[in-house]
């Protein structure tokens, strides 16, 4: 490491302004002039602002020549005394956007038959170099990089290193750092090295499925990778891991199907995982001394070491990871992956900030990491690098891994461009992937009007949201516990469950809603987030029995309604996190699909894979054009707790010309009037769920049970 004296202190702020702080123990903070010394040159800085602050005196200076980035500077003072000029806030400005922007597709470590090239961006960066392990020997060499356009450095290793280690050691502002590189395709134990991977050695066949048409068309199941096999009694050898996908005959509890058959039969089409790649807060080496959902993102293009067999082994994880995906396509599942990029675990520990400080996160008015995520850290998504980084791991998790879609954690943190140019780069690989978002509206240093929100879902054409207000005008608000939606017997909440049932885009055609289409709302009552749906209901509704009606009808309107369904694993039976809200960290105990509880309500969940039949028969109960809404659908509430959707001339979209929706929160029996003609044909009741006619009404009127959905066609 250099050393230098620090008596005062220089910043590059512009790449024509210098800010110099003189602390008042220095000279009483004063001097008449400053200089730019690099070499035997020198330049002066005249001084445009002086400011007097608490303990030190700043001074704004102009500077005629811009400092070449990647050499070292000086500034002297009166004295004579000097020093270092450090990268300040240019790095957050536009001209340095611009000046280094690099769009090269080979930042990484490449190998290239006898050679392996390596090349990282740093422009800040005065000495770069890489440190290089060989496994089999644990020899450390060191290799200086050098310097290229647009702050790339590069070195060429003339032989194949497949399977070695490396990090870059890297000199900003006279301080090395030591860093995992942010492109490393796969990591050691415990994310303490980047390792030398060749993609042409990994390769598993991922039997593609092709896209659905509309993301109407999917029914999402969000599951946690550990979760689904960690149970005493989940049926499957490779609890906790990838490999726990591939057992294709998992054994039965009790006669009922666990493991990957169990999914294949609920009807769902897409498996949404929580995070997969790299995260912080489980150790890969005995995993189940801890637990963590994945938020803690450590390296995004390197699959987590733990849900691994063999996480010293770095190809392992990929592997692992690939034979899942490939497993659940042969079942005709795709897979979504929940995706982390509005933050990092360690905002001063990552790979971004000790490659170019100051650069990937954004700041506040007063110069200090901004914390909308409420994690210490926002990744500066505007930021063009930044934005490249997204879009070119993205780009990596479709084509290596062959994935269907993202869900993008925080998207509101994230910018409309960067999300408008994912979206672009999904299309160009894999035509309809889906792509969906948690559009919150969060405490970002970003103008309103640039913000990835559900405020601006106008922007984000053919991105889902999901639609918080179905969530609590149907559930109750996520955040009092006792307060409850329609489902949950609220009364006056019929147009409001209306408006959630046919897509959020108006009940009328002239009507303003909250997305363009359908296709935008993806509507849920519960997540992996916060309350479970059955802990909630049972806060609310303390007689069992009239919770577990209640909680089916919440899960039936997620299923019958316009827009996008989603799923959270283990809903369809009642699960339960024992009333913990926060779950992110607790045991396994607390976090695992209870496959003792499949056995036990089975009869919900035969009504649940009905209802996910009935969806799929039929396209008007899942339209993907807004005006086809407004031509087909009739919304109705004849009395309090009971909204109707009457669908007229819908022949078209399946075998039923007439269906009607019925949603009844109410505690006692009703009866209702049907639309006049012919008899209908019962699909659906508050205990039964069939894609044929269960039965027939009589006459024009319809006998309602207590909480509960009707389907009636004809």
């Amino acid at each position: 490491m250099l050393s230098i004296k620090r008596e005062f202190y220089a910043y590059l702020d512009r790449l024509d302004l210098i800010t110099i702080l003189l602390p008042y123990s220095y000279n009483n903070g004063h001097s008449s002039f400053f200089k730019l010394v690099h070499g035997e040159q020198e330049w002066s800085l005249p001084i445009l602002e002086t400011i007097t602050l608490h303990n030190q005196k700043k001074y704004v200076c102009k500077s005629e020549y811009s400092p070449e980035f990647g050499k070292s500077f000086l500034v002297k003072d009166e004295k004579g005394h000097t020093t270092d000029l450090q990268i300040g806030a240019v790095i957050r400005t536009q001209e340095f956007d611009e000046m280094f922007y690099y769009p090269g597709d080979d930042l990484g470590a490449i190998i290239h038959q006898n050679e392996t090239r390596f090349k990282v961006w740093a422009p800040t960066a005065t000495k770069v170099s890489l440190k290089l392990k060989n496994p089999k020997t644990n020899e450390v060499s060191k290799i200086p990089l050098a310097r290229h356009e647009k702050g790339v450095w590069s070195t060429t290793v003339l032989e194949n290193v497949e399977g070695h280690y490396y990090t870059y050691l890297v000199c900003v502002n006279l301080q090395w750092q030591e860093t995992i590189d942010p492109y490393a395709r796969s990591v050691t134990m415990n994310s303490e090295w980047g390792c030398v991977i060749d993609s042409a050695n990994a390769k598993v066949d991922l039997h593609p499925l092709p896209s659905l048409p509309s993301p109407t068309d999917a029914i999402i199941y969000e599951l946690h990778v550990r979760d689904f096999s960690i149970h005493k009694e989940s049926g499957m050898k490779h609890k906790g891991k990838y490999l726990a996908f591939t057992e294709k005959n998992s054994e039965p509890l009790k006669g009922k199907s666990t493991g990957m058959n169990y999914l294949k039969e609920l009807g769902i089409t897409h498996v949404e995982l929580l995070p997969v790649n790299d995260f912080a807060g489980v150790l890969d080496e005995n995993p189940n001394k801890q637990y963590n959902w994945g938020y803690n993102p450590l390296y995004f293009q390197s699959p987590e070491g733990s849900y691994s067999t063999n996480p010293a082994d770095p190809y392992k994880r990929i592997m692992e990871l690939k034979q899942l995906i490939s497993s659940l396509h042969q079942e005709g599942l795709r897979v979504i992956l929940d995706v982390v990029f509005n933050h990092v675990y360690i905002r001063e520990e990552s790979s971004f900030e000790k490659l170019v400080p100051g650069y990937f996160f954004r700041h506040d008015v007063n110069g200090l990491p901004s914390n909308g995520t409420g994690v210490g850290n926002d990744f500066g998504s505007e930021r063009l690098m930044a934005r490249k980084f997204i879009v070119d791991s993205i780009e990596y998790w479709l084509t290596e891994y062959g994935i269907d879609g993202f869900r993008f954690d925080l998207m509101g943190i994230l910018d409309v461009e960067t999300m408008n140019e994912v979206k672009r780069k999904v299309e160009e690989i894999k035509p309809q992937a889906i792509i969906i978002g948690e559009g919150w509206d969060l405490n970002t240093p970003l103008p309103p009007e640039l913000k990835a929100n559900i405020k601006n879902a106008s922007k984000l054409k053919g991105i889902g949201q999901f639609n918080d207000r179905f969530r609590d005008w149907i559930k109750g608000s996520t955040f009092n516990l006792y307060d409850r939606g329609f489902a949950l017997g609220h009364g006056q909440m019929e147009h409001k469950a209306g408006y959630v049932l046919m897509g959020s885009i108006g009940l009328k055609k002239d009507e303003k809603g909250i997305f363009l289409a359908p296709t935008q709302s993806v509507n849920y009552v519960e997540s992996h987030d916060n309350y479970t749906l059955w802990d909630k209901t049972l806060a609310c509704i303390e007689e069992e029995n009239w919770g577990r009606k209640h909680h089916k009808l919440a899960t039936a309107m997620v299923l019958m309604a316009q827009g996008i369904p989603f799923l959270h694993a283990g809903q369809e039976f009642f699960r339960t996190k024992k009333g913990v809200e926060n779950s992110y960290n607790a045991p396994d105990d607390i976090n695992q699909l209870d496959w003792e509880k499949r056995v036990i309500h089975h009869e919900n969940i035969e009504y649940i894979k009905g209802l996910i039949s009935i969806r799929k028969s039929h396209g008007a109960l899942r339209f993907s054009i807004p005006d086809f809404i407004h031509k087909h659908l009739q919304f109705g509430s004849p009395m309090e707790k009971l909204v109707t959707l009457h669908y007229k001339n819908v022949k078209e979209f399946g075998s039923w010309n007439e269906l009607f929706l019925l949603c009844y929160a109410g505690n006692d029996a009703t009866s209702i009037s049907l639309p006049s003609g012919s008899q209908f044909g019962v699909l659906a009741d508050g205990e039964r769920a069939n894609v044929n006619p269960m039965y027939y009404t009589e006459g024009n009127s319809l006998k309602v049970e207590p909480v509960s959905l009707y389907i009636c066609v004809r």
